[in-house]
């Protein structure tokens, strides 16, 4: 039997041991999506406690994969995602981790004591006080600055709306004593999302932003194009959708507008007009993307806020999403035609959250790979989202882009969380991907040619992003 989580962990052969040792661990990170405030990264937030880094501040912004196991044990919200008192907050949530087995909450939380706190002890409630106290004592020195320190972070994008006025963004840009690239990434989705009930005060909220009244689809594209003119002048490189379900069917600006209008209105927008709108939206975005150089990413498959309930009670984006099943090779397609068309479909990063889509995005993807063009791997397929971000999730994707793609062009991982200590995956990432590798040697089906597998490994954890985004 062999020791829980010890220094091979996940790491099944020689082979994989010695990727990971040599190659792997080492390498710097390039988090290209997560949601981290930018404001607690200037500002080098000091955290009170293990409960407000662990679980969030009871301000509705925390880690959703633990606040749903929460939920699953049947705790209050108060005690998850609201202002209950940190140390009960804290108790629960130790008494909850020896009931996630086969969850990879169980590792990931062992791997976040043992990385940023020193901790070796089993997470269980009779060591609820040792944990609590060592770590609470490492955090007197331990800040968010320092957390990136610790695992060799070199470049981080947000997550920001275009109506942001970028300012945390801006005064790290001056700040000679931050260590990481803080760089934003454009997440326009309230000006794609016309169907929503809070797109008219979003478009009031951007025109307050440009200084005009945004009366028409010509405005809105205007406005959009200052904004990523404004972000590119603060470094921006990366725009970011949330497609969940994609739309698209080619349309007209004026008929368009008619949509757009209506939207103002909240009047209700048929299937056949949201493919219309949002397609439009897409490739001119796509089209100011190519213009800047910018790489976009669409996320597609989620099914979000499916409980109305706690929808109203806590709002959005609070750990209520869920994997849709959506049919997306058709009008995703249509839409990366559209752009490449005119030569104008700037490099895409393409994410699946059902994992039934693998093979359609992976193979979809490398039709429209730019031959000629010079660029490595310009259409990727990302890396395993959201609730497939597991050891099955990332096992099946690494498969499916090494058999139907070029894993060996792969940018690698990505946290997409809003925690600091989320880096950890990154290395869950690297010991999986070391360990696929290892297996392949072992079984004879790659030569152990040791050094050129070195490479591959660094290029995935770390050379291919870093050229792929230009950092």
């Amino acid at each position: 039997m062999k020791e829980f989580m010890d220094n091979d962990f996940l790491l099944t052969t020689e082979t994989a041991k010695k990727l990971y040792n040599d190659y792997a661990k080492k390498m710097p990170i390039i988090d290209y999506h997560c949601h981290l405030q930018p404001k607690e990264i200037y500002e080098n937030k000091k955290f009170r406690n293990i409960s407000e880094v662990w679980l969030g501040a009871g301000d509705r912004y925390g880690d959703h994969y633990k606040w749903r196991v929460l939920r699953a044990r049947g705790y209050g919200e108060d005690y998850i995602s609201g202002a209950a008192d940190d140390r009960e907050r804290f108790n629960i949530f130790v008494e909850t981790i020896p009931y996630t087995i086969g969850n990879p909450l169980y590792q990931w939380c062992h791997l976040e004591l043992k990385r940023y706190f020193g901790i070796e002890e089993i997470i269980s409630p009779q060591n609820a006080d040792i944990i609590w106290e060592k770590a609470n004592k490492k955090l007197e020195t331990l800040t968010a600055r320092e957390m990136m320190y610790l695992h060799n972070v070199k470049t981080v994008c947000t997550t920001d709306d275009p109506t942001d006025s970028l300012e945390w963004h801006i005064k790290m840009k001056s700040d000679p004593t931050l260590k990481v690239k803080v760089l934003p990434a454009f997440r326009p989705d309230k000006g794609i999302n016309i169907e929503l009930d809070w797109f008219f005060d979003w478009i009031s909220k951007l025109s307050d932003v440009v200084g005009y009244e945004i009366k028409s689809i010509g405005d809105l594209t205007k406005a959009l194009a200052e904004r990523i003119e404004f972000f590119d002048s603060v470094g921006c490189k990366v725009s970011d959708h949330g497609l969940d379900i994609v739309y698209y069917e080619d349309a007209g600006e004026e008929e368009v507008n008619k949509i757009f209008l209506k939207g103002l209105k909240n009047e209700k927008i048929s299937s056949e007009e949201l493919d219309k709108y949002k397609g439009y939206i897409l490739v001119f975005l796509g089209k100011q993307y190519a213009k800047y150089k910018w790489i976009q990413q669409y996320h597609i498959g989620a099914l979000r806020n499916n409980s109305k309930r706690m929808l109203k009670e806590i709002g959005a984006d609070t750990g209520f999403d869920a994997i849709n099943d959506s049919l997306v090779a058709e009008k995703l397609s249509k839409l990366l035609d559209k752009l490449d068309s005119t030569d104008e479909l700037p490099k895409t990063v393409l994410y699946n959250l059902n994992p039934r889509d693998n093979e359609v995005i992976a193979v979809l993807g490398g039709c429209f790979q730019g031959a000629g063009t010079g660029i490595k791997g310009k259409i990727q397929f990302g890396a395993a989202w959201w609730f497939l971000d597991q050891k099955d999730g990332m096992e099946k994707q690494i498969d499916t882009l090494s058999q139907v793609g070029l894993l060996s062009q792969f940018i690698g991982m990505l946290t997409d969380s809003r925690s600091f200590l989320s880096y950890t995956r990154h290395e869950y990432f690297r010991r999986i991907l070391c360990n696929k590798l290892g297996n392949l040697v072992e079984n004879g089906e790659y030569p152990a040619d040791i050094e050129f597998l070195g490479k591959i490994v660094r290029d995935i954890c770390y050379n291919n992003a870093k050229e792929y985004f230009g950092f």
